[in-house]
């Protein structure tokens, strides 16, 4: 990147005066973030409805018994029907992964899940419909606006903190109480 912003494996908290509803309270892991925009994924709305098990038999998955069936997350509102697994490093696909700073990878083919079905895919995973996408400097622009704080991605908020509890989990790894931020954004 050209200036020396980059939120790729970062946290993304949505700020209370967030203008958009699909939004509001979310936590967003930043897969990429470069001059061309930035692509990540919802990590804390689960979709309710839509477990692993109903995902993998839409695709014709195989699913072995007393495999864990995890919820499917709202990754975001764009191509809201393309699945995304964010994982530990710990899995590689053999067809495509992305390796993110922090021991984190995303994997957007369909080998994921069929190792998930079978039990044997990453230790640690989430999976995802849809994902958030900004264009270039528009992600920039809303932190301007304070639309978003940001902070460092652990695997401890993003995969093994309760979904209701990671967006003050967050801001708490950052010295900020849910309680003292405002709505109200200005300048001094």
């Amino acid at each position: 990147m050209s200036d020396t912003l980059d939120l790729t494996g970062k946290l993304l908290i949505a700020m209370p005066g967030m203008g958009d509803p699909r939004f509001v309270k979310s936590l967003v892991f930043v897969c990429a973030h470069s001059d061309d925009g930035a692509m990540g994924l919802v990590i804390n709305k689960p979709t309710g409805d839509i477990m692993l098990d109903h995902l993998l038999e839409q695709l014709e998955i195989e699913m072995t018994p007393d495999v864990s069936n995890p919820p499917v997350y709202f990754g975001g509102p764009v191509e809201t029907g393309r699945g995304f697994v964010l994982h530990g490093a710990d899995f590689t696909s053999a067809l495509n992964t992305l390796q993110i700073d922090g021991g984190f990878g995303l994997t957007a083919t369909l080998d994921v899940l069929e190792e998930m079905g079978r039990g044997t895919g990453p230790t640690q995973a989430l999976v995802a419909l849809g994902y958030a996408g900004w264009g270039p400097g528009q992600l920039e622009s809303e932190l301007a606006e304070n639309g978003w704080l940001t902070c460092d991605a652990s695997r401890r908020i993003v995969f093994e903190t309760a979904d209701a509890a990671k967006w003050e989990a967050a801001l708490n790894s950052i010295g900020v109480g849910a309680l003292t931020l405002s709505a109200d954004s200005g300048r001094a």
